[in-house]
């Protein structure tokens, strides 16, 4: 089930946070049919960001200032989420 509010809150939390210069969220969930996560109402998401504030972070770093964003939703909404954050390309 696709929960488009859910989906929104979380875009705009992204966005509110990070300022990104693209973001993709997906909802993943129907992947999960059967899954426990996917069986108490929460959702799968999978997030691609691009924002100067994961410049200079490593992997790890970056993905954590995505958690601590959405860190409620987490705890409610979100069992799982597959994060891709990245720095916007350097300039030559």
């Amino acid at each position: 089930m696709v929960d488009a509010n859910r989906e929104e809150r979380l875009r705009r939390r992204l966005i509110d946070h990070f300022a990104p210069l693209d973001l993709v969220v997906e909802d993943e969930s129907h992947l999960h049919a059967g899954h426990a996560g996917a069986a108490s109402g929460q959702s799968h998401y999978r997030v691609r960001i691009v924002a100067e504030a994961f410049r200079g972070l490593s992997p790890v770093a970056r993905h954590r200032l995505v958690y601590a964003a959405v860190d409620d939703m987490l705890k409610t909404d979100i069992h799982a989420l597959a994060i891709e954050a990245l720095p916007p390309p350097a300039k030559p």
